[in-house]
Parts: structure tokens; C-alpha cells; sequence
């Protein structure tokens, strides 16, 4: 059974702008695992998988209903690409099973997960 659903949408220049301001974006926003595939990217698949890692994390939030920082922060959820690049979500605050989605475009970065509970109402 479906027991949320988030979406989000963001520009990957936006994100590139804030780690140019702000570094430490990058170790506040992935935890070391997801660091560690980063660095393994280069140019605009960086850019890509950083935007993406924070646009999946907004949409966690979304699909938990709480958004990010009041019950779910950045290193709570751990979102890893499988070996066919495949998002999985490996790690979360939800008991139940996460299912994660990331599409992009050269600017644009799309993402949903969507909550499911293991068992019926």
C-alpha cells in the first residue's frame, strides 16, 4: 500500500552556485557512501548526481510529510546507484519500503519516492 508520495524539481545551476558559496553543501547534504560515488563523476555527471541526491532527499521529506530538518535530515536518508545506476534508497527513517526515481535534463534535475507500507489496512 502507497503511503506517500514526493516529488521535486530543481535546477542544476542553482546547486552549483550554493557549493561555489557554500563547500561544505556537498558533506552536509551526502553521507560518506554517496560522497564516495560522487567522486567517482566527472563534469556535468557530477553536477548530475549532487543535484540529484539533494532533489531525492527533498522528495524523501515530501513523500514522509515532514520536509527536511523537522523529523528527516540529510545523513538520515542514504541513496546509493546499483550497479545498472539505479537509485536505491539503502537508508532511511521509514520502516517501510522506499522506492526512488531521478531523471535530468542538462539544466533540470526531476525526482520522486514513493513510501509503501508493508502491510494492509
Amino acid at each position: 500500500m502507497i503511503a506517500g508520495v514526493g516529488i521535486d524539481l530543481l535546477e542544476i545551476q542553482r546547486v552549483k552556485a550554493v557549493v561555489h558559496a557554500e563547500p561544505r553543501f556537498v558533506t552536509k547534504v551526502l553521507t560518506p557512501a554517496e560522497q564516495a560515488q560522487l567522486h567517482t563523476l566527472h563534469k556535468q555527471r557530477y553536477w548530475e548526481y549532487l543535484a540529484g541526491r539533494f532533489s531525492l532527499k527533498e522528495s524523501f521529506s515530501k513523500a514522509m510529510g515532514t520536509g527536511i530538518g523537522s523529523h528527516v535530515g540529510f545523513q538520515d536518508v542514504e541513496i546509493i546507484d546499483n550497479a545498472q545506476g539505479k537509485p536505491e534508497v539503502v537508508r532511511s527513517p521509514y520502516p517501510g519500503q522506499a522506492l526512488a526515481s531521478v531523471s535530468h535534463t542538462k539544466d533540470l534535475v526531476m525526482t520522486e519516492v514513493l513510501l509503501q507500507t508493508t502491510t494492509e489496512k
